[in-house]
């Protein structure tokens, strides 16, 4: 039997303190490790399995996170497998050293994997040369380049300095068994190449990364080994898909707290999206104007250097689904800054 929700609700009070968990379903438990950024924590996830876990996300590769980790695992001692969500540094940054620490296989999708090496060894386009020059053609100017430039060629590499040389693959529609729970696959995409979530029927409960996060709408980006994509018309269809599950599930995001109101918190993120995309025609009926031009519109806020970065992304992102819905159209000056108007 499943409830409908008037609203998103919040079922736990309190929170695990970093290095401490806490069960928020039948064999699962929840972990909250600290971020050294704005977004200062991520959930990752203990599941129970058989006499004992499956390692859902690791947290970035730095010393704090795993010194919170050596005291989760003096009660959690036993590691069958780890299971990534994504390749983002905050998912994947200790997977190679808990799967080397226990001589576990790491599980992922095909897209997650060979993106972690190609992003960590700056091959296949993944460069941060090749990322500003997309910033440059959108309009970014040479001083806020220079200063993203200055911040390191890999950061990625610095969060997660090592990385399986092998894995399991994870299919959608291929479920995954964990301490006889049947978890289903779904493979989401536009935040990350195959995100990675799983629904746990049995337990109506869903880790859903960071598809679907509580308070909070996710990056959505153009990134230069794409940088012609639609991301956000992948991102938007892929979340319609959790309206198939009940409308209680638990959800347990990887930012802020675990929530009931999936179906809701999916049409908040539609309407929050359809009002920027609202903004973004009405600034540009006067004149054509950059992505960089449009940060103010999109972002209401001073922005760093680190949201700067991502906000260029996601303003690209915006405007291409707008061009391909045929509302925008698009124009490359000669000083080669794609610039957009509506028609």
């Amino acid at each position: 039997m499943t409830t409908a929700l008037e609203g998103i609700q919040y079922p736990f009070s309190a929170q695990p303190e970093a290095g401490a968990t806490m069960e928020v379903a039948p064999g699962v438990r929840w972990i909250r490790m600290p971020l050294p950024f704005q977004l200062n924590h991520i959930n990752l996830w203990l599941l129970q399995d058989g006499d004992g876990w499956t390692i859902v996300d690791t947290g970035i590769g730095d010393a704090a996170t795993r010194a919170h980790w050596e005291t989760v695992l003096k009660e959690h001692s036993k590691v069958k497998r780890v299971v990534l969500t994504h390749y983002h540094p905050d998912h994947a940054g200790n997977a190679a050293w808990l799967c080397e620490r226990f001589g576990v296989e790491l599980w992922t999708t095909q897209g997650e994997y060979l993106t972690a090496h190609a992003v960590g060894t700056g091959g296949a386009g993944y460069t941060g040369e090749a990322v500003l020059e997309v910033f440059r053609r959108n309009g970014l100017d040479d001083e806020r380049r220079a200063a993203m430039g200055g911040r390191g060629n890999n950061r990625y590499a610095a969060l997660v300095p090592d990385f399986p040389h092998a894995y399991h693959r994870i299919y959608e529609g291929d479920p995954v068994t964990i301490g006889g729970r049947v978890w289903q696959p779904i493979v989401g995409y536009g935040h990350a190449p195959e995100h990675l979530s799983l629904y746990c029927r049995g337990l109506n409960v869903l880790i859903a990364g960071d598809m679907l996060l509580s308070t909070i709408s996710t990056n959505v980006s153009v990134w230069s080994v794409d940088p012609e994509g639609d991301p956000l018309r992948l991102f938007l269809q892929s979340i319609a898909r959790y309206r198939d599950l009940p409308p209680d599930v638990l959800v347990l995001p990887s930012h802020g707290k675990p929530f009931r109101g999936a179906h809701l918190r999916v049409s908040e993120l539609e309407s929050h999206h359809e009002e920027r995309f609202a903004e973004l025609l009405e600034a540009l009926k006067g004149s054509p104007r950059s992505a960089a031009e449009l940060l103010g519109v999109l972002f209401r806020r001073p922005l760093d250097t680190h949201q700067t970065f991502f906000a260029m992304g996601e303003a690209i992102a915006h405007l291409h689904y707008l061009y391909y819905a045929n509302k925008l159209i698009r124009a490359q000056g000669g000083d080669g800054i794609m610039r957009y108007s509506v028609p």
